[in-house]
C-alpha cells in the first residue's frame, strides 16, 4: 500500500488527465490504482525496441491521446522504457515516474534521459523527454534485495564524488551492513538535489551535465560485454555495480593523468572489494571492451573516448579524451584489484 501522502500527490495529479495509464514492473504489480495497467517482465536483456513496441501496442488498444498521462512504476529500465513511449507515442505524451529501487530514485527516473538499447549498445536509442513529476517514496526499499540497494548506492557515491568533500563523506560514512532506510532517507534526498540543480542548468547535456557520466564510459563498456555474452542479469552486473567499477577505472585515470588525490580511489577501492565484489571478466576481455568504448555515444571523435574525470572531490572535468592504450591501463589496474 501506498503511504497517504504519495496517494494524495498522485491523485492530484490524476485529475488533471482525462485519460490515465500505468505501465509498471510486474515485480511491484498492484490493482490499488484501479486504472488500466501494463506490467511488465524488465530487465537489461529486453530493454529493446520490442518491448518499447509492447508499450505502444498497450497505448493504441487503450485509445490514449497525447493528452494522457502514463504512469510509470518501477526501476530504472522500466522508468526508461516508458519514458522513451510516452516521448515517441503521437509524438509526445505526458507521464510521471514512481520509481521503486534506489537506482532509479537517485538517477534514472529524474533529468528526462530516455530510451533503449540497440545492438548490444546501452542506451543508444533515446529521446530526452521531462516526467511532469517524479514522486519518491523510500519505504519501498524496505523490500529490495542487498544487491539492487548497492547497485543504486554506487550511482550515490557517484554523486558525492562530483558534489564534494560534505557529500562525499556523509556517504561513507553510511553503514552499509544495516541499510537503515530512515538514516538513508536525508542522503536520497541530497543525491536527488545534486542531479536536478544540474540538469537544470543544463537539460539538453551540452556541457556540465555530461559530469553525471562520472563512471559511465567504463561502466557501459562492461554491461554492453555482458549483453554480447549473453549473461543473466542475475549474476553480477547491475548497472550500478557496472558504474562502481567504471568509477574506480575512470578514478585511476584521474590520478595517472590529473594529478587527483589518491584517497578517494583508495576509499572506493575499499568498498568495492567488501560488498560488491570483484567484475566478473579477465585481461583478455580488455581488447573487447575498449572496442565497445570507441562506440559510445558519447564520444566526439571515432577514435577517440570521451570520459568524465575529475581533479579532485567535487571537482569534475568532463570531455576529457582518454587514448585506447590509457584505457587499457585503467583495465588492467581494475582487473588486477
Amino acid at each position: 500500500m501506498l503511504c497517504n501522502h504519495l496517494h494524495s500527490a498522485l491523485s492530484a495529479i490524476i485529475q488533471r488527465y482525462d485519460q490515465v495509464c500505468i505501465v509498471g514492473d510486474a515485480s511491484v504489480k498492484t490493482d490499488e490504482f484501479g486504472l488500466p495497467a501494463l506490467w511488465l517482465e524488465v530487465s537489461e536483456e529486453n530493454k529493446t525496441l520490442e518491448t518499447v513496441s509492447r508499450i505502444w501496442d498497450f497505448l493504441f488498444e487503450q485509445n490514449m491521446t497525447r493528452r494522457g498521462l502514463i504512469i510509470a512504476i518501477g526501476g530504472g529500465v522500466l522508468t526508461d522504457l516508458a519514458g522513451f513511449a510516452a516521448a515517441t507515442y503521437k509524438r509526445g505524451m505526458d507521464y510521471i515516474n514512481i520509481p521503486t529501487t534506489l537506482l532509479a530514485m537517485v538517477d534514472a527516473s529524474s533529468g528526462g534521459k530516455t530510451g533503449c538499447n540497440y545492438r548490444g549498445l546501452k542506451n543508444s536509442i533515446g529521446a530526452f523527454h521531462t516526467p511532469v513529476e517524479t514522486l519518491v517514496w523510500p519505504r519501498w526499499l524496505d523490500t529490495l534485495p542487498a544487491r539492487q540497494f548497492l547497485s543504486g548506492y554506487a550511482e550515490m557515491l557517484k554523486t558525492g564524488l562530483l558534489d564534494g568533500d560534505a557529500l562525499w563523506n556523509s556517504l561513507l560514512r553510511y553503514d552499509l551492513d544495516r541499510m537503515d532506510i530512515n538514516a538513508l532517507t536525508p542522503l536520497i534526498a541530497d543525491c536527488i538535489a545534486v542531479k536536478q540543480r544540474i540538469v537544470d542548468a543544463d537539460p539538453r547535456e551540452s556541457g556540465m551535465r555530461k559530469a553525471l557520466n562520472l563512471g559511465h564510459t567504463f561502466g557501459h563498456a562492461l554491461e554492453e560485454l555482458q549483453m554480447l555474452q549473453g549473461a543473466s542479469s542475475n549474476g553480477q552486473w547491475l548497472h550500478g555495480y557496472a558504474v562502481m567499477y567504471g568509477l574506480i577505472a575512470e578514478l585511476y585515470l584521474s590520478v595517472t593523468l590529473h594529478g587527483c588525490p589518491r584517497e578517494p580511489l583508495q576509499q572506493l577501492t575499499r568498498l568495492m572489494l567488501l560488498y560488491y565484489g570483484r567484475p566478473e571478466c579477465n585481461c583478455k576481455d580488455r581488447q573487447r571492451l575498449i572496442t565497445l568504448m570507441l562506440q559510445d555515444k558519447k564520444n566526439e571523435c571515432a577514435a577517440e573516448i570521451n570520459c568524465t574525470l575529475l581533479d579532485s572531490v567535487g571537482h569534475p572535468l568532463i570531455n576529457q579524451t582518454v587514448s585506447a592504450e590509457q584505457a587499457d591501463e585503467a583495465w588492467d589496474y581494475l582487473l588486477n584489484l
